[in-house]
């Protein structure tokens, strides 16, 4: 069955595009995770969706990875294929005050090409270590902004093999989730509705935000970014700390001395160590304030 896989990947995505036992600490921020099964790096938006159509005719689990930020996988690896949509799907075109990309595209790199064109509204995702297709999935957003606040539409991969674009009106974007993430689609491209904005004032709010971050977050050391979301009426970051969890430790997995809505990887932290840290933080955060944490980092394979 594994050759067989391996044969009809290969056929879709070229020998060279393939991996298999590609261990994925190599593929995420928290530099953790056992080895994937089959690693597939599609080359064109039509070859990711030839791949997807190819796994959900056979039954095949799959997962769709950007740079691998937001994502703890496990210590036993993913049965099944995972597709990388990064370096390898990252065209970015401007028309007027209008940015399409395709969803490999580092946030960062966008909002570097939106100064370039003299372009307001996207600062706020500078900082953010992630890619537009992961960023629009679960609306992602910091220091007051969201990407609804800028989608224009998104081109997308419908669980029934179908590529539909859907204005950003109809992608029903909440806190950290949207109409895809619901559905289980997969964005392709998205196009951003951007406004005309003086260069200096642009780098300045985005040198000020790079400062926040650096004064205030772990960007040091590996992590998967804010581990949890923020709770109705709360900060996680404020519960955690007054909870007495600052630097509390399992194993290499440690809260942020720093920030501590981060869980960081000291060196040598497993996934299991990790999940650890999150759920004795989960639990003594809700039983002393009576609030229960959800974790923000997806979980993904065997722990």
């Amino acid at each position: 069955m594994n050759q067989e896989l391996m044969s009809g990947l290969c056929q879709i995505a070229g020998r060279e595009h393939v991996y298999e036992k590609e261990p994925m600490s190599r593929h995420t921020t928290f530099r953790i995770g056992g080895p994937a099964d089959f690693f597939v790096v599609p080359q064109s938006p039509e070859t990711l969706a030839d791949v997807v159509r190819f796994c959900r005719e056979r039954g095949i689990p799959f997962y769709l990875v950007g740079n691998g930020s937001n994502l703890l996988v496990g210590d036993g690896g993913y049965r099944g294929v995972i597709i990388q949509v990064y370096k390898n799907l990252n065209q970015i075109s401007v028309r007027g005050e209008r940015i399409r990309a395709q969803a490999g595209a580092m946030l960062s790199v966008i909002a570097r090409k939106a100064l370039e064109h003299s372009l307001t509204g996207f600062e706020f995702a500078a900082g953010i270590p992630g890619t537009l297709g992961g960023a629009v999935v679960m609306n992602a957003g910091a220091y007051g902004g969201e990407m609804k606040d800028v989608l224009y539409t998104a081109r997308v991969l419908t669980k029934q093999g179908e590529i539909r674009e859907i204005p950003a009106e109809r992608m029903e974007m909440g806190y950290r989730t949207s109409l895809v993430q619901k559905n289980g689609d997969i964005v392709l491209e998205a196009e951003l509705a951007l406004a005309a904005g003086e260069p200096d004032r642009i780098r300045a709010r985005m040198e000020e935000l790079r400062e926040k971050r650096t004064s205030k977050q772990p960007l040091d050391m590996p992590s998967a970014g804010s581990t949890f979301k923020r709770p109705e009426g709360y900060f996680a970051g404020k519960l955690i700390m007054d909870a007495g969890l600052r630097g509390f430790c399992v194993g290499g997995a440690q809260v942020s001395e720093k920030h501590c809505g981060f869980v960081i990887n000291t060196g040598d932290a497993t996934a299991a160590e990790v999940r650890e840290l999150m759920n004795q933080v989960i639990c003594r955060v809700e039983e002393k304030f009576g609030v229960r944490l959800e974790p923000e980092v997806k979980m993904l394979g065997e722990f």
